[in-house]
């Protein structure tokens, strides 16, 4: 007969509130890449492009944003191409929105599977994360491309050494939408008319981001003792960095980056807390 201590794993439900389980997603980890890699071939098996799918929201929205802001609301772009300058945003922006709406609905999507098997259910929204870094390089790849011909037709573009800092900010943003999105998918769970806010509210966050205009535009307007309340949207240290890097221009603050570490690493413990507690009894009010 075998012994209590003779099991590898035990189920048990975890009373601590500030029980993290991380060293279970390791532990399951075959099962994370597997999760990974279903996602990235199901968003393209079956069609004629292929990953050249990924390249087209970036690029119309680009043109359009280049034609509604660029020309005729004459927005200003910190001396850039104008699209040039909305592809840099659109490019990190997009990885956000992806994996946010993504990671959001993670136990209305999965409710069957989770009823039927146990795993660490924290393992999906971080799948979708990672899954969509594939869709980012394929973005990203098309970025540097459109900087060269930029830089070949002679504009002023200046990349620099800033640009070491990408991995840092491409983890801030999936910390940051892993957080939000868990601690979304936590509530709608109980309350379902939650889940309609989400794409509303996700476009209506991008406008008050720097995506589709400079941080410089509005710290102009802001009087010196203000100018601090442009950083506390936590997604604009990111792509003000990312602007910076890899054109030469933006508001690059250091405090609005570090700010944005602090905060993507604390909104991520936070939700992953709410997550957890939530898994224990979900299937009870999905």
């Amino acid at each position: 007969m075998k012994k209590e201590s003779d099991w590898l794993y035990e189920i048990t439900p975890h009373q601590s509130l500030f029980s993290l389980r991380l060293g279970e997603v390791w532990r399951y980890r075959d099962l994370l890449f597997l999760f990974v890699k279903r996602d990235i071939i199901t968003v393209y098996k079956q069609t004629i492009l292929g990953p050249l799918w990924f390249l087209i929201q970036p690029v119309i929205t680009s043109i359009v944003q280049f034609f509604v802001f660029g020309k005729l609301a004459g927005i200003p772009s910190d001396g850039l191409p104008y699209f040039l300058f909305a592809l840099a945003g659109n490019t990190l922006w997009f990885y956000f929105s992806t994996s946010f709406s993504a990671t959001s609905g993670t136990f209305r999507s999965n409710q069957n599977l989770f009823g039927k098997v146990y795993f660490p259910r924290v393992i999906m929204p971080i799948s979708a994360t990672i899954s969509n870094l594939f869709k980012f390089g394929i973005q990203f790849l098309f970025f540097v491309l459109t900087i060269v011909y930029f830089k070949y037709k002679g504009f002023e573009i200046h990349p620099n050494l800033h640009i070491l800092l990408l991995p840092l900010l491409l983890l801030a943003m999936a910390l940051i939408s892993l957080g939000l999105g868990m601690i979304i998918s936590a509530m709608t769970s109980k309350y379902r008319d939650l889940s309609f806010l989400v794409s509303f509210g996700v476009q209506l966050f991008m406008y008050v981001t720097p995506v589709v205009y400079p941080a410089s535009l509005i710290l102009k307007k802001l009087p010196e003792n203000l100018k601090i309340l442009v950083y506390l949207n936590p997604l604009t240290g990111i792509l003000e960095t990312f602007k910076y890097a890899f054109l030469g221009q933006g508001a690059y603050s250091v405090f609005g980056l570090v700010y944005s570490l602090i905060f993507g690493l604390s909104i991520f413990f936070f939700g992953l807390i709410v997550f957890n507690r939530i898994e224990r009894k979900f299937i009870d009010t999905v």
